[in-house]
């Protein structure tokens, strides 16, 4: 039986280095936000000749265009797509930008159009944080009731609500990331692959919780940290096999499946490899440390308060 709830500071502090670089590079660059969220056109399209990006950005500032921002993407086959991203466009608009470009490069072929205006991209981020938040309270107010026999069972819903912010966080952070480096955008496909991650979370975080239940009821003697790390252990292969299944098809997903699903497919597979490990070796650690009254002493020392003296806390 392997120790993995002995060796939870390091599971803490794995995970506490991705959230802070994650969080740094959330400040430092943002999240490059798609026409979802910001307003405007984009147009997917491929071209004969097959430029580089830098001539088809010169191309779209000589034909007016100084705000758009191009995006190079690869399928399985080897074909390039441009994806261009401008200010809201009307199909006529459209179509005379896609024959000024057919011009210096060939053969023009459209493959998506999207127009988002400003009020529906504004209406779609609220939405979106909204549907985070409404989430999150549903997971706790139901793991709360569900693990309502044992004592505190809202500690159970809170540390499942932890271990999901602590995918949301590492998708996040791994998003701003490669948003800038690789020019990767949100858009309303990130927002349901955050959610689905969620769901993927919570699910196997449920697993073990409840195994925790039926084994504090066998062994009422035991101490609470043994019989977590034994619930763990338990469920340990179920964790593991469950989440490679779930990869090797998103991995199959993401190399073999079309440019338009790429992103939402790489946004589940960094979510359920994070969720994973949060289900694991964060989740059931966090509810042992509380349960064991680890916070309330580190709140202490970082306030500097002291436990009260044993005839103080009797009178």
């Amino acid at each position: 039986m392997f120790d993995i709830i002995g060796r939870r500071n390091l599971y803490f502090l794995f995970s506490g280095i991705l959230i802070v670089l994650g969080v740094a590079a959330l400040a430092i660059w943002g999240l490059r936000l798609g026409v979802d969220f910001t307003g405007g056109s984009l147009v997917e399209v491929r071209l004969a000749n097959a430029p580089e990006p830098d001539a088809v950005r010169d191309a779209l500032v000589a034909a007016g265009y100084p705000e758009a921002a191009v995006v190079t993407s690869t399928d399985a086959s080897g074909r390039v797509s441009y994806i261009i991203r401008t200010r809201e466009l009307q199909t006529p608009e459209k179509n005379a930008l896609l024959a000024k470009l057919g011009e210096p490069f060939g053969q023009v072929t459209e493959d998506r159009f999207e127009t988002v205006g400003p009020a529906v991209s504004a209406e779609t981020a609220q939405r979106a944080f909204l549907a985070v938040g409404a989430a999150s309270l549903a997971i706790l107010a139901y793991l709360s009731f569900a693990f309502r026999q044992v004592p505190k069972p809202w500690r159970y819903g809170t540390c499942a609500v932890a271990a999901l912010l602590h995918d949301a966080l590492v998708v996040l952070g791994l998003w701003a990331i490669l948003g800038h480096f690789f020019g990767l955008e949100v858009d309303a496909l990130f927002v349901t692959g955050i959610l689905t991650v969620i769901g993927f979370s919570v699910h196997d975080t449920i697993v073990v919780f409840d195994r925790i239940r039926e084994n504090v009821r066998r062994f009422p003697g035991e101490s609470f940290e043994r019989i977590a790390n034994f619930s763990v252990n338990q469920t340990l292969d179920r964790s593991i096999n469950t989440g490679l299944c779930t990869i090797f098809t998103l991995t199959s997903l993401l190399l073999l499946g079309g440019a338009t699903i790429r992103n939402f497919v790489l946004v589940l597979l960094i979510g359920i490899i994070s969720g994973t490990y949060s289900s694991i070796f964060n989740a059931t650690c966090l509810l042992v440390v509380w349960e064991n009254g680890d916070l309330g002493n580190l709140w202490r020392r970082l306030t500097g308060r002291r436990r009260p003296a044993p005839a103080a806390a009797a009178a």
